[in-house]
């Protein structure tokens, strides 16, 4: 928002004029950019907290750096160095968030990174002012 003033010249405590913006009773001019709805910001919070873990971060790399750009649950536990229960845990935080879709095929699930999902992010952080 941009502050409706007009500058006048008063003296200051050390005898010197400056120059002083001061405001005409009205307070701010909208500055024509619409807010973000409160569900929107809802949303975007809950996927920027799903990829603010580490592991989780580490996750969405290995999946879209993988050769088909999807990865079993199996094949992730080793590279992270964690245990299938919490490989699990990381990774229905990233479906929940809409981030992450998970397939299963017979007793396995694997996962690929929702289109446009990360896109959405960044585009959320790189938008003009």
């Amino acid at each position: 928002m941009t502050t409706i003033s007009e500058p006048r010249t008063m003296a200051a405590n050390t005898g010197l004029a400056t120059t002083e913006m001061v405001d005409e009773g009205r307070c701010c001019v909208p500055s024509g950019a619409p807010a973000m709805s409160a569900e929107r910001a809802e949303a975007l919070s809950r996927q920027f907290k799903a990829i603010a873990d580490p592991n989780r971060l580490r996750l969405v790399s290995l999946i879209s750096a993988s050769a088909e750009n999807e990865a079993c649950v199996c094949d992730l536990t080793e590279p992270l160095e964690l245990g299938q229960p919490t490989v699990s845990h990381h990774l229905k935080i990233l479906v929940d968030a809409g981030i992450l879709h998970r397939e299963k095929r017979g007793v396995w699930a694997y996962f690929s990174i929702v289109p446009g999902a990360l896109d959405a992010l960044a585009g959320v952080l790189t938008e003009p002012k």
